[in-house]
């Protein structure tokens, strides 16, 4: 498979999944589909492999520099990899976001503007979605609910 297609098969799986978490955010099928850990892991894979073949190519490209970064993303590999971090973060992220809404009890509508940036923008959304929830429900310590052990 070339990798426009790899491309367009993350990218239409991705918004896909986004438009579940806007328009459909309660419905069993996105608890499911979205809330699961499959298509992140799956996407996952798909970003291991394309990483490990841009690596592999030897660029000289690296983590090390902004230019060694620059390097590194010459190869379509790591490119295509580097677009798939960004689509399995962005998404983990939203999905978080629309979760703890819903325990908190903030109108889904609200966080909709927040979803858009952290599709758009990750960070952005993210800092929406925090001032959200602060001005709503002056909650700042992010809690899951699940204590720690040691």
């Amino acid at each position: 498979m070339d990798l426009e297609t790899v491309f367009t098969i993350c990218n239409v799986l991705s918004i896909s999944l986004w438009v579940f978490l806007v328009a459909a955010p309660r419905w069993k099928g996105t608890q499911v589909i979205v809330h699961s850990f499959a298509i992140p892991m799956g996407l996952a894979v798909v970003y291991a492999i394309m990483m490990g073949i841009g690596l592999s190519e030897g660029n000289g490209g690296n983590f090390n520099s902004l230019a060694g970064v620059r390097t590194l993303f010459e190869s379509d590999h790591a490119l295509l990899a580097g677009w798939i971090h960004y689509l399995v973060f962005d998404l983990f992220v939203g999905a978080w976001e629309v979760r703890d809404a819903k325990k908190l009890r903030i109108n889904h509508l609200l966080v909709i503007p927040c979803l858009f940036f952290t599709l758009m923008a990750g960070p952005v959304g993210l800092l929406m979605y925090f001032i959200l929830r602060w001005t709503l429900r002056k909650q700042f310590i992010v809690d899951d609910g699940v204590e720690a052990t040691a």
